[in-house]
């Protein structure tokens, strides 16, 4: 195992066990919810929005354990979008990560109430006294992670692609789209890992903030290109949806061989963002690699 792997094994192990210690037992009522809620967010998922966050707050030397709580916060926002994703009333899915969806599993009105609760306890987590010394870096964080999940973020992202279906995109439709839709919270990750640590000046955080729009993008076309390429068993989703459901993807417009060439491209422009950082930045060179070259 490569030290990059270990280190990606480790991480993705803490985030489990912080996952675990945040949300509610199952003992405790409304057991049903709280059942739901674990089944929605444990034993599954690349964690990569923590991880992003773990090696941004490796740039700026901050405390392992402020970023966890950074990290976990933007994957119960992640684990949020997806049990409402998969609901009828939007793209309509069974699987998720391997598993019958959280409305398969439990019903429609549970997996709504999964979404809300996960997103009221990341906030909670990122709002509790101390997480970081900065009162006002700690307000940012709040802001950001605010910001990446509203209307001008994810869920802006997903009404235009609802909008989407059956109509032809030209590329900066599809860019702006994917930048509020994948890109705004893995983004956030970035940003909430870096401000657990030490400040760095408005220079320093427009480049990651330039790397982390580049891997963001860079996460959706391989996305789009595993969809297109993948079986269902090797992605734990439904694959070839998007095509069956005629919507506008980076390979529908581009094909895979230019869809491909875009995502080494992104890849090119994040490790550039990172140039002047030194070795404090190779775990975000790192994932930009895992990002651009995971197969599942």
């Amino acid at each position: 195992m490569s030290d990059f792997q270990a280190w990606m094994a480790g991480h993705q192990e803490r985030v489990e066990a912080a996952l675990s210690n945040a949300l509610p037992l199952t003992s405790h009522a409304p057991t049903r919810l709280h059942d739901a809620m674990r089944y929605a967010v444990l034993g599954g998922g690349k964690r990569v929005r923590p991880l992003l966050a773990f090696a941004a707050g490796e740039l700026t030397q901050a405390d392992p354990a402020r970023v966890e709580q950074a990290a976990i916060a933007v994957e119960l926002i992640h684990a949020y979008s997806l049990v409402h994703d998969d609901m009828p009333a939007m793209d309509n899915d069974v699987l998720r990560r391997g598993k019958p969806t959280v409305h398969v599993e439990f019903d429609e009105a549970t997996a709504l109430l999964v979404g809300d609760a996960l997103q009221s306890l990341a906030f909670e987590i990122l709002a509790q006294p101390g997480l970081v010394e900065n009162a006002a870096a700690q307000v940012r964080m709040l802001n950001s992670l605010a910001s990446a999940s509203g209307s001008h973020g994810m869920a802006g992202g997903q009404a235009i692609d609802l909008a989407s279906v059956g109509k032809p995109l030209e590329m900066p439709e599809l860019e702006f789209m994917h930048i509020l839709k994948t890109g705004a919270l893995i983004r956030a990750s970035v940003t909430l890992g870096a401000l657990c640590g030490k400040a760095l000046d408005a220079t320093a955080m427009g480049k990651l903030d330039h790397y982390s729009k580049c891997v963001g993008l860079a996460f959706q076309v391989v996305d789009d290109v595993l969809d297109a390429e993948a079986s269902t068993a090797t992605l734990g989703k439904t694959a070839g949806k998007d095509a069956a459901q005629n919507k506008p993807t980076y390979v529908s417009l581009l094909g895979l061989t230019r869809a491909k060439d875009l995502a080494e491209e992104l890849r090119t422009d994040a490790h550039d963002a990172l140039l002047g950082f030194g070795p404090e930045a190779e775990r975000l060179k790192q994932l930009a690699d895992y990002i651009i070259n995971r197969d599942f």
